[in-house]
């Protein structure tokens, strides 16, 4: 099967620029070895540590030698361009020529780190070069030990590793995402703001363009057969056997037959068949002489409209939402499809920038309601405990939420979500038996359908993030650090039956900062942008701040620890003591990353 991360491009490159006094006679002689040394070894810190999403190890590139001028600055250029180069590391010992030596690509991230040691000035260099990029517009990040090292220390500190792992996972998700597409199927949904897809703030921002595809297309390429029948057929006998059907809520004249539920379930696996096709093409509808519909939509995240146009007539895009969002089908473990649920291209740019700092399927929700400990306790006479005690919000969406948000996968014996290279079968077999595919609300979906039902499991570290664009200032993220909890079954069913049970679950706790937007759990849910966000594995929100930092997109809210935060050495010159007004003031200075919004 094709990939949109493989297709028409080659997966970027990290390059390494390993810089160097230009003066010869004895000076640059001397630092010859050491400098490549430094090269090298980052190169295994990185190779040794990011993984592209389809699970190989990144690949890097070193200049063909040290670079003391801007001739070699040149060559260096022209062979990561022929490369493959999507983002940049530079190194050094010692001191060397700033402006003649720093790399000029306006649209390439870029970090420079300049070693920690007293015989040689490195950090002076590191000064010198951040400031002639701060001069010239072109941002990069600094990196500087903490702790003075010795010439000869061939370590790299771990707070320089942490800093230069947490560049490359955000340079890295901002050079995959160039020059992909997001792939609106259908157009605005139920007068959601964040499927009024915007393509300025796509090219201008990521770097990505938008496709457009009415939803009429799906039903012509179920008419005219406009998929592979064996994966089809293969695609049926697997649902029949892993996915479970759940009760039927809907009042008994509502309810439709088995002979209409089955016709559900096929639409249902076709529409999946059908919009990963559109996002990235098919080989096999090639041979069946279909090749424009063979090659896609080059769409790196897509969205469904569905309601209403389709879902009053036709089963609703749940389970082609939820399966495609998956790590796992019935072609065996795989990476996951990033697609929206309702078009909102705003939150499956959140659960973008979540997959490709993580690998790791992404969670699409509703922030629906917020349960403060006395509304709990007067509606199920129980009181929250641990660290739900100060309240908890309730995620929850029909749609495009992964099974792999069940929490059902083992990592080290606790509830995880992992990278699929690294999921069992038994992990997969896990999730499957958690879940059940309850008969849509038709109410809601005229047309039928079935929608996913689990419980997250309780205890995983998960991060809640948000895109929303304000008119006037443009696109801010909102991020939101905390972890899943587990209620007792009975306060879980009272609370669930209020709002529709039928749909996945997952109870939330954010971590608490006694100030701003994380001074209760109230806060973090009234100052929530939108009536969306996703979720990731992980506490990934300084990643999230880095890769938004590397875009110039402001974040409007986070709990992220001060001393996690990482963005380029510039924006200090916008405020040292109230970081996220300096935020705000350096993006809007140097305006989003590939142009003018």
């Amino acid at each position: 099967m094709k990939d949109a991360l493989l297709l028409n491009a080659r997966l970027p490159k990290i390059g390494i620029r390993p810089i160097i006094d230009g003066r010869r006679n004895g000076v640059r002689e001397s630092l010859e070895e050491t400098t490549m040394g430094m090269a090298r070894k980052v190169q295994k810190l990185l190779e040794n540590n990011i993984k592209y999403p389809d699970g190989s190890p990144v690949e890097c590139v070193i200049a063909d030698t040290t670079i003391g001028g801007v001739a070699e600055a040149a060559r260096c250029a022209e062979k990561f361009a022929r490369e493959g180069v999507g983002l940049t590391i530079s190194v050094t010992p010692c001191w060397c020529y700033g402006s003649e030596t720093i790399d000029m690509d306006p649209f390439i991230p870029k970090a420079i780190w300049g070693f920690n040691g007293t015989e040689r000035p490195g950090a002076v260099y590191l000064a010198a070069a951040l400031a002639g990029h701060s001069q010239k517009g072109l941002p990069a990040f600094g990196i500087y030990g903490r702790d003075v090292q010795d010439a000869g220390d061939e370590n790299i500190p771990d707070d320089v590793a942490q800093k230069i792992l947490q560049f490359a996972r955000a340079g890295l998700a901002v050079a995959l995402m160039r020059g992909k597409s997001y792939l609106s199927i259908g157009n605005v949904s139920m007068g959601i703001a964040g499927s009024i897809v915007d393509p300025h703030f796509f090219e201008s921002y990521l770097g990505m363009r938008c496709e457009y595809v009415d939803m009429s297309e799906i039903t012509r390429r179920i008419e005219e057969v406009i998929y592979d029948q064996e994966e089809y057929a293969q695609a049926m006998q697997w649902v029949k056997e892993n996915c479970k059907e759940g009760a039927d809520r809907n009042p008994p004249d509502k309810q439709a037959g088995r002979e209409q539920k089955d016709r559900e379930w096929s639409t249902s696996v076709k529409m999946a068949l059908i919009c990963r096709d559109l996002m990235v093409g098919n080989p096999r509808l090639a041979e069946m002489g279909y090749k424009e519909e063979a090659e896609g939509h080059n769409a790196l995240a897509a969205g469904f409209q569905g309601q209403r146009q389709w879902t009053d007539h036709f089963p609703n895009g749940d389970f082609m939402e939820a399966i495609l969002n998956s790590s796992f089908d019935w072609n065996g473990i795989r990476r996951p499809y990033i697609m929206a649920t309702e078009n909102d291209s705003l939150n499956g740019v959140a659960m973008l920038f979540g997959y490709l700092l993580t690998n790791t399927a992404q969670v699409f929700a509703d922030v629906r309601t917020f349960w403060s400990p006395a509304a709990v306790k007067r509606v199920t006479g129980k009181e929250l405990e641990g660290i739900a005690a100060g309240g908890i919000i309730h995620l929850i969406n029909s749609g495009a939420a992964a099974l792999d948000g069940s929490g059902r996968m083992l990592k080290d014996g606790r509830p995880a979500m992992k990278p699929f290279w690294e999921i069992t079968p038994e992990d997969v077999k896990a999730c499957l038996e958690a879940t059940t595919w309850w008969p849509a609300v038709r109410e809601y979906f005229r047309g039928g359908g079935f929608s996913s039902k689990f419980v997250t499991m309780g205890g995983m570290p998960i991060t809640l993030s948000r895109v929303n664009i304000i008119k006037g200032l443009g696109p801010v993220l909102q991020i939101a650090e905390g972890y899943t909890v587990e209620l007792p079954e009975d306060m879980h069913r009272i609370l669930d039956d209020r709002t529709d049970p039928s749909w996945p679950t997952t109870w939330f706790a954010p971590r608490l900062t006694g100030k701003g937007a994380f001074t209760d759990v109230y806060s973090v849910m009234n100052n929530w942008g939108a009536n969306h966000g996703a979720f990731s594995y992980g506490h990934i929100g300084a990643d999230l701040i880095t890769l938004a930092s590397i875009l110039r997109i402001p974040v409007c809210m986070h709990n992220v620890p001060p001393e996690r935060i990482f963005r380029p050495s510039a924006w200090s010159a916008f405020g040292t003591e109230d970081l996220e007004g300096a935020d705000y003031r350096a993006c809007r200075n140097f305006g989003p990353l590939y142009g003018k919004y």
